[in-house]
This record gives structure tokens, sequence and C-alpha cells, in this order.
């Protein structure tokens, strides 16, 4: 997915600069932004934020203190690029949790190397999830307002594990932690194999997943995900239960229960155009259809089409 980094300035003179330093590293998209449409630009949710002082014509401080505010952008670094070299200034500014203040005249390669590390690590940092490295809550939510504030149809897809408690019961949660892994790696390849662009995997915590794509048709997506995952997670039961096809586990009262083999279930919302104002809608939608899906034995899936 295409990194935004939106520049600050109201004569549209940084824009250029920024576009020819980074020409050849296509990942990047660099869009001028006017300082009275920062409002409008933060609902978006950049990956990256340059302000150039010299070129806008409002207190730099006040529009850093704006940024902050918002809570879709809290982590979002910002860049403030000036002229000004009052060490007073610049303090005021790095107070803001401003990243960097970059002082003019501005060597391209500095600033070019600082743009491009300063994303990598953002990249790393956004993988929340310390046992998948998948994209946590904080991101799945921006991720899903952004979808909504450019009012274009996509698709969430829920992910969950049927029966994982009785399987961490009987085998351990270092084993449990291993097929949240596979998990992940089988939704992650299954989405970026069939998904050419604009698609994104979150992981909600514990069992649960989510994706999010463009395309409103994900049946065939969902079908290469449950038959990957179906015959992966067998390396995960011994034989014996292979062969019973469920497991043993004793309840509290001493009642020894079956239990099918772990499963898949996912819940499909179709967000069309103008379906949905705010990710609350999608999370009730999004749960009755798992539900739905969960609702049939082994791996399935189910899609949520009303309009």
């Amino acid at each position: 997915m295409a990194q935004e980094i939106y520049i600050i300035d109201d004569d549209d003179s940084s824009i250029v600069i920024f576009r020819e330093l980074f020409k050849e590293d296509n990942e990047y998209t660099f869009i001028s932004v006017k300082s009275e449409q920062i409002d409008i630009a933060l609902k978006n949710i950049p990956s990256l934020i340059i302000i150039n002082e010299d070129a806008i014509d409002r207190d730099v401080v006040g529009l850093c203190k704006q940024i902050r505010r918002d809570e879709d952008n809290t982590i979002t670094p910002v860049i403030v690029v000036s002229s000004n070299s009052d060490k007073e200034h610049r303090m005021k500014i790095l107070k803001e949790s401003i990243e960097y203040y970059i002082k003019k005249p501005v060597d391209e390669k500095y600033l070019y190397y600082t743009v491009k590390n300063l994303n990598r690590l953002l990249v790393n940092n956004r993988r929340v999830s310390p046992l998948t490295g998948l994209p946590g809550n904080v991101q799945i939510h921006a991720e899903l307002k952004k979808r909504i504030a450019k009012n274009e149809p996509f698709s969430v897809l829920y992910f969950d594990l049927d029966n994982f408690k009785a399987y961490n019961d009987v085998y351990g949660f270092v084993k449990g932690d291993q097929i949240i892994e596979c998990t992940a790696e089988i939704i992650l390849k299954g989405v970026h194999s069939n998904v050419i662009e604009e698609a994104f995997v979150g992981h909600i915590g514990g069992d649960d997943f989510v994706a999010i794509v463009p395309s409103a048709n994900c049946e065939k997506l969902c079908q290469t995900i449950l038959a990957i995952f179906d015959n992966s997670v067998k390396r995960f039961f011994t034989e014996k239960d292979l062969e019973n096809g469920y497991i043993e586990v004793e309840n509290r009262k001493g009642i020894v229960e079956q239990f099918p083999l772990t499963s898949l279930s996912i819940g499909v919302v179709v967000a069309d155009k103008g379906r949905f104002h705010n990710i609350l809608e999608i999370g009730e939608v999004g749960a009755q259809v798992k539900h739905a899906a969960k609702s049939v034995m082994g791996s399935s899936y189910a899609v949520d089409r009303r309009k």
C-alpha cells in the first residue's frame, strides 16, 4: 500500500521538490495540503506530515497542537522544516510531540533519508502484536475510518478460530500460539496473493483477525483461505485426534467432553458506498455475520449483503 505523505504549505513550493526527490520511490505518494484544509486532510490519516513553516500563513505551534489533538493522528509522525533558528521556538514545536525540526537550508539527502527511516520505523512500530507482527486495534480502527471517509465500497472480513479454547486446554498455550501464528500467515498470504492493492490485515487480539479489501466479491478469497487453513491445521493435532475427528476435554465437573477439531470461521461485511457512517455500525454487523458463520460445523464463511 502506498505511503501517503502530506506536505503542508500554502504556496505549493515544496511539493515539486519532494516529488522530484522521491521520483524513484513508487511506494510514496506526496499530496499538497493548504494549512486551512488540515481538518479535512487529517480524516484520511496520512503516513507522515511535513510542514513547511515558511510557506504557511498561521502559527505553526497551533497547527502542531491541532494535529496532535486529532484522535486518529496521535501517532502520525510530523516533520517541521523552517528557517527559524531560534532555540526557544524550536523547543516549543518539539514539546508538541513533533518528531523532527529540520532547519533550512536543508540538505536533500538528509531530508530524503529522514523521511525514509521515519516511515520504516513507523511501519515496524505499528505492528503492535508481538505474536503475529500484524497491526492491532488502533490501526484497524484508523484504517476503517479512512475507508469510510473515502466513501468508496470495500469489504471487511472477520476471522475467528472455532473450539480454540478446547485446543489450548489439551495441547497448551505454546501450541495454541503456533496455530495463531499459522493462521495470521495464511490470512496475510491469502489476502495479498488475491488482492492486488489497498489490502489491510490486522490482528484484533487472541484468535480474532480482520482483513479490509476493496473488492466486494470476497467469496473466492474466503474459499482459498479456508482450504489452506484446513490443510495446514492438521499438523497441530496428534494422529489419534485426527483419526477421531475430535479432541476430549475434561470439564470442571470431571466429565469428559468431545470438541470438534479447530476450524476457521469468516464473517464478511460488504460495505457498499455510503452504507456505514462509523466503525461501530460495521462492528455490529460483523459480529452478526461471524456468528452465522460459526453456527456451521467446520470451517465456513458467511457474507452479509444487506443494503
